[in-house]
Formats: C-alpha cells, sequence, structure tokens
C-alpha cells in the first residue's frame, strides 16, 4: 500500500463540482477533479485491506488496492494497464459509475470510504495525457466473424474482447453514432462525449468494424445475419419504458425520459431536430415522474433549458440518510441519494401516486397525485394503499415519465430470430449467455433487465469468452 496509515492521516477529498451559477448554463461535465499530489494521497487512504470488499463490490472485478498502489507512486502506465486489464473503458465508468466499490470499501463504516470512481477517473485521463493509451491490434486473426447489434456498453465490452481475441468484429448500430445508452441516454453534462469518440478512435485502429443507421432486421434481415456471420451477439439493451396508465396520459406535454434525453444530447452534438418535434422545458413547470438516475438526468436538463420549476416525484417512501439495521456493511445502501442535478434547483417528494393528468386544450396543464403508504401483507409482500384526504394539485406543463424499462423491445429483431423470452420478457440465455439459437447469444440488460452500466460490461466481458469458447 502506499502508505500504511493513509487512512489515518489523510481525510476523504472530493474533486466536487463546478459552481451552480456557472454549470446549469452549459452541458460541460460538472464534476471537477482534484490536484495530482491530492490524488495520490487520496490513493494513500487505500489500506489494502486482506479481504478487499471493494474489489467483491466491483461488478468488473476491478484489482482497486493494486492500482491505488501504483497511483501512489506516480506509476501511471501500471495503474492503467491494472484498470483497463478488468475494463474496456475505465474513463467511462470512472464518470457515470454509482461506485459500488466506495460503498463496500472498509472506510465505508464510518462514511469515509477511499474516492475509487474518482480517481480511477483521474488515472485514465493521465494516462491518456502522458500517451500511454495505445491501439493494439491482435496478432493473428481466426477467420471467423462475429455481428454484435447494439452499441452500449455490453455491446462495446465484448467486441473489445473478441476483437482482441483475432476475430473479426462488426457492431451495428441503429443510430447514427456509436455509444447507445452511453451516446444518447447520459446527459453530456454527465459524460462529455468527445470521451467515447476518442475510445472509438482505438478501437478503430485495432480493427473493430462499426456500421451506424444501421437497423438489424429490417435493414439486413435475420437470414443474412445468421449465414454470414459464425455468431452473433444480442447487446439492444431493455428499452420498452414503463409507461403511466391513468387518465390524460395522451395529453400533449406528456413524453418518455428517453425521448427528452435523447434529443437534448442530439441538439448538444450539432444535430439538427425538427422544431415541431421539440420537447423543450424552456419557461414551463417541469414534473418529472421517477426518482432514479434517469429521473435525476432529466432534471439537470430541464434546470438548462431554463424551465420556470421543476418537481420530482417518486412512488416509493423517501429513503433514511443513514443506513438501517437489516442493510449493513458492505452491501450497497438503499439511502438517500442526491445527484449535482438535485442541487440546482428541485423539489423533490416522496410516497406519491399519479392520480390523473389535467389538460387544456389538449395540452397538459396539472397533475392530481396522492400520498400513499407501504405495508407488509401476512406473506411479507409490500401492499400500497392512498391514504385519504392527502390528494394534491401539482402544476405540469411538461411530464416526463421515468419510471424504468421492462424489457427488451420484442419488435421487430427479437421477433423475427425467434430467440425464447423468460418470465420477465427479457432474452432467455444459459450460463454461457447463449439464447435459445445456438449461434445467438445475448448480454447486458436484454438479457438480465435494466441495470447499471458497470453490469453491462461485465455482461459483456462474460458473453465475449462464451463466444469466443463457442467459436473455437
Amino acid at each position: 500500500m502506499g502508505d500504511p496509515r493513509g487512512f489515518m492521516k489523510v481525510p476523504r477529498k472530493e474533486g466536487g463540482y463546478r459552481p451552480l451559477n456557472e454549470r446549469i448554463y452549459d452541458y460541460g461535465e460538472v464534476e471537477q477533479t482534484l490536484n495530482e499530489e491530492d490524488r495520490r494521497l487520496q490513493a494513500a487512504r487505500c489500506m489494502d485491506c486482506g479481504v478487499p470488499f471493494c474489489h467483491w463490490g466491483c461488478p468488473v472485478g476491478s484489482k482497486i488496492p493494486e492500482w491505488q498502489d501504483a497511483i501512489y507512486n506516480k506509476n501511471y502506465a501500471e495503474a492503467y494497464d491494472i484498470l483497463h486489464s478488468s475494463n474496456s473503458f475505465p474513463e467511462m465508468t470512472g464518470r457515470v459509475c454509482p461506485a459500488p466499490c466506495e460503498k463496500a470499501c472498509v472506510l465505508a463504516i464510518h462514511n469515509e470510504s477511499v474516492t475509487i470512481r474518482e480517481n480511477e477517473s483521474s488515472t485514465v485521463e493521465k494516462a491518456f495525457e502522458l500517451g500511454l493509451v495505445k491501439a493494439n491490434p491482435p496478432q493473428f486473426r481466426t477467420g471467423k466473424k462475429v455481428a454484435i447489434i447494439g452499441s452500449g456498453p455490453a455491446g462495446l465490452s465484448a467486441a473489445d474482447l473478441l476483437n482482441h481475441a483475432g476475430h473479426e468484429v462488426t457492431v451495428f448500430e441503429k443510430n447514427d453514432a456509436i455509444g447507445g445508452l452511453l451516446r444518447y441516454g447520459i446527459p453530456d453534462f454527465k459524460l462529455n462525449k468527445g470521451i467515447i469518440d476518442r475510445r472509438l478512435a482505438i478501437f478503430e485502429e485495432e480493427g473493430m468494424i462499426f456500421k451506424t443507421k444501421t437497423c438489424v432486421g429490417k435493414d439486413i434481415s435475420k437470414d443474412e445475419l445468421l449465414n454470414e456471420y459464425d455468431a452473433v451477439l444480442l447487446a439492444v439493451g431493455a428499452e420498452q419504458p414503463r409507461d403511466l396508465v391513468t387518465e390524460g396520459r395522451e395529453l400533449n406535454g406528456v413524453h418518455f425520459a428517453m425521448e427528452f434525453l435523447t434529443q437534448q444530447n442530439k441538439v448538444v452534438a450539432g444535430k439538427r431536430v425538427n422544431r415541431s418535434k421539440r420537447i423543450s422545458a424552456e419557461g414551463k413547470h417541469v414534473l418529472v415522474i421517477g426518482g432514479g438516475d434517469t429521473g435525476s438526468d432529466c432534471v439537470g436538463t430541464s434546470i438548462r433549458q431554463k424551465a420556470a420549476s421543476v418537481t420530482q416525484i417518486e412512488i416509493m417512501p423517501k429513503p433514511s440518510e443513514i443506513r438501517s439495521d437489516n442493510n449493513p456493511w458492505p452491501y450497497w445502501p438503499t439511502t438517500l441519494r442526491t445527484s449535482s442535478s438535485h442541487m440546482e434547483g428541485c423539489d423533490r417528494k416522496w410516497a406519491l401516486s399519479t392520480r390523473r393528468l389535467i389538460g387544456e386544450d389538449g395540452q397538459v396543464k396539472e397533475a392530481e397525485v396522492v400520498e400513499v403508504a407501504w405495508d407488509k401483507d401476512k406473506d411479507g409482500r409490500w401492499l400500497m394503499s392512498e391514504v385519504p384526504g392527502t390528494e394534491q394539485i401539482l402544476k405540469a406543463d411538461l411530464v416526463l415519465l421515468s419510471m424504468g424499462f421492462t424489457q427488451p423491445v420484442h419488435n421487430g429483431l427479437l421477433e423475427e430470430l425467434g430467440v425464447e423470452y423468460d418470465a420477465r420478457g427479457n432474452v432467455k440465455v444459459n450460463k454461457k449467455k447463449q439464447s435459445s439459437i445456438a449461434k445467438v447469444f445475448a448480454a447486458g440488460d436484454v438479457e438480465r433487465g435494466a441495470s447499471l452500466v458497470v453490469h453491462a460490461i461485465q455482461c459483456g466481458k462474460d458473453a465475449a469468452a462464451a463466444i469466443d469458447e463457442f467459436l473455437s
């Protein structure tokens, strides 16, 4: 370890955010970075525990104590190599991961965990700055061809490993740019898209083939796909949003969160958006229904679009500020999470259910909500009930539905392939990530349900190993 007593001598120090009155007027990344010496001191806080719970908590199995030590000793090449050994693009997880590793850090017992996520992002940026990140094309080719459908974190993770194994990898993407959720689901103020493009340039130099604006199942038929490629990986995500079934859902001004976020990301990228289809929060009272990360992204985007007000409601009760007795360390804490977007000006409300949306001349204007209570039945299942007399009306010129995703979209490719589904509507796979069709595999949200970017990366790694074995 860098300093055996570092965790006793050095307090946790975060880079923090850019000043609020500066960042809400642009889409630049909100996080700041520490200087090199402060970063070394933060790395020195790692105790190199005998049992590294951080490693256990990380879905991609990052060897965290090892690269903390390398940072402290200014061995940035070693730090990057260790990071990159378990993650094809740590510069992205270093920006958008909720850091389960930090929640599992032994120092988290005292709420003073090592700043692992910030250290990760800083390490990769230092490696790029020093010219340590270079293309490393495979030395041989197997002659096998793999098609990867979807260019999100699962697809790109698998593509990277399969390409390095010597297979010819083609990544198909229905949108106009590679990146999937990373490109069009996460706002630029959390992940600058130049970070994605920088990594894609390396992937292309290493021989990966990208085909955008290509809808597999439409532009390329199932038969063409299965005949031309030796293996196919489905990494199309879980894009079927959970809808709001209530009176007034059909009113103008009610949109799914991803419609709103994707459109703004395209605007930031300089792409033209039809004015008649533009979703704008400017001057409006915005109601975000759903309290997760995507809802938070809607909050930050609405504020930057100069909304008159932003309210975010969640149907579940407000989480506690500290861990409850049945939620001990090192497990993920089900505690209150406040994002940089929430700090920018948002009225957050919990335990509210939307009864109906109220409109005027076809345009949504208000939402009637009611407080709900949660209790367990005799079998231990949670049941929700409305609290009489708690109805209230909220202003809502723009309603953004951010209630999660239910399953992958079945229409199109999945139906044409004829893959089997599990009980939740996801693509059914075995332990080798293999679907009901022998040469068709699946990885990420399409087979496990909507989850974290790091889970998708690990699923891509698992699928790549299974496909490589299948082709061999």
